[in-house]
């Protein structure tokens, strides 16, 4: 009876080991099932030095991209082409982060919340109308604020890789007003678009031909009336691709040099030859034409007191100096005495900090926009520029309707806008070309 008691639990027991079993291997199947899937939603489509583009994010990003091709009115291109477009985007996009997280970028919280309320502002919104009108048009708003950090990001990491170090000298000024000065009474801004057939390093003649006779064939189609914006999208290498290759407007200075005679001879609609660059042909299009109307201006007469920064000053040290300072100077303190006694800047400081009348692009874009955010007689907090901190006041703003000190201000804000967009496609590129990049795309699409 014992043999035959214990038997039966025994037997129960291997029942009961078999019944889990059976399900560990269900669940083992399921898992590894749900892994699969998991795997293959998130196939690696691109190799990004050290870091990779998956399925999931190449989807998302298409998700974004194709409403707002949409509202533009920007046909679509076939699925390969567009995944295609859309992957070297993340590419670029992936670089970037790479570059800014090696210099130590970072986007706050606060200023992606700022950059949305503006969003939203501009489009007679509040924060949960922009949401719920994204959602509408199956933009999910958490991808669109990370779209937005991630174009903050670039911004800055742009700003400081390539445009701080743009400079424009009074001698590129004179050069530019003796070329461009008749030119620019005619027309004051251009609207282009733009299709580029890629070419690689050190191309082989036959990829020469070979891109030559694309664009070639791609120019036929558009002069015989077809859609730029929609062969744009389909062919065009260009960042603007998905754009319909819509650069924008431009003022005249600042178009870009290899197509800057073609902003002022061709007319509205006409579509160009192609152009060969290092890049590869360019076809453009004069899309619109806004002729050029007198304008006033607005100068500011302004002071301030700098405090650079060292091994000895840190950032800390020179905020909290200007911020004793500022305090000082709405307590009576006169701000001449004070900039004489404490500011870096050697050749204002001796005037009592004074610049003089300022018109706009003067100054680097800190200082100009803490300056227009000032009311007359109002002292700023303490802010960073590249030459250090300050504070300054704004004493007296007046409008000046002198046409040569229009023209200059002019083609000093043409040739900034000129030089940075020329640097940073040349940055890129070369960000590009420096990268380890494996595009995996046609196995996995």
């Amino acid at each position: 009876m014992v043999i035959t008691a214990t038997n039966r639990r025994l037997s129960r027991y291997a029942r009961l080991a078999c019944s889990v079993g059976a399900l560990l291997l269900l669940s083992l199947l399921g898992t590894l099932s749900t892994q699969a899937a998991t795997e293959e939603l998130d196939a690696i489509v691109a190799v990004v030095n050290n870091d990779v583009v998956v399925s999931s994010e190449l989807d998302k990003e298409i998700q974004l991209v194709i409403p707002q091709m949409k509202q533009r009115g920007t046909p679509l291109p076939p699925e390969p082409q567009l995944r295609k477009q859309v992957l070297d985007r993340l590419i670029l996009k992936h670089l970037q982060q790479q570059r800014a997280k090696e210099l130590g970028i970072k986007v706050s919280d606060a200023m992606v919340n700022e950059a949305l309320n503006n969003i939203a502002n501009r489009n007679g919104l509040t924060l949960p109308e922009l949401q719920a009108t994204l959602e509408a048009g199956g933009i999910d708003f958490d991808d669109f604020s990370k779209d937005t950090r991630s174009q903050i990001l670039t911004s800055r990491l742009q700003s400081q890789e390539v445009v701080k170090k743009i400079q424009v000298t009074d001698q590129e000024i004179d050069r530019f007003l003796a070329k461009e000065s008749s030119r620019l009474v005619e027309r004051e801004q251009v609207r282009l678009q733009h299709i580029l057939i890629a070419l690689p390093d050190n191309p082989t003649p036959q990829q020469v031909k070979a891109a030559e006779t694309k664009a070639k064939r791609l120019v036929t189609k558009l002069r015989g009336g077809a859609d730029f914006a929609t062969l744009a999208a389909r062919d065009s290498d260009g960042r603007n691709a998905l754009e319909g290759g819509d650069l924008g407007w431009f003022e005249m200075g600042a178009v870009p040099s290899l197509v800057s005679d073609l902003a002022y001879s061709l007319a509205k609609d006409e579509i160009s030859d192609p152009l060969r660059s290092p890049s590869g042909f360019h076809i453009i299009k004069l899309t619109d034409i806004k002729a050029a109307a007198p304008k006033s201006v607005t100068q500011t007469k302004a002071r301030h007191i700098l405090i650079r920064t060292n091994e000895i000053v840190s950032d800390a040290d020179a905020k909290r100096r200007l911020s004793q300072l500022r305090t000082r100077i709405q307590g009576g303190d006169d701000f001449g005495m004070l900039a004489r006694a404490h500011s870096d800047d050697t050749g204002s400081a001796l005037k009592g900090g004074e610049l003089g009348w300022v018109n706009p692009g003067d100054t680097v874009p800190e200082f100009e926009e803490t300056m227009q955010g000032l009311g007359v007689n109002e002292i700023s907090q303490p802010f960073k520029s590249p030459f250090g901190w300050h504070i300054l006041q704004v004493e007296e703003r007046r409008s000046q309707d002198t046409s040569g000190d229009i023209m200059r201000i002019k083609a000093r804000e043409a040739l900034q806008r000129r030089k940075a967009e020329e640097a940073t496609e040349e940055w890129l590129r070369q960000l590009r070309d420096e990268a380890y990049v494996e595009i995996r795309l046609d196995d996995n699409s």
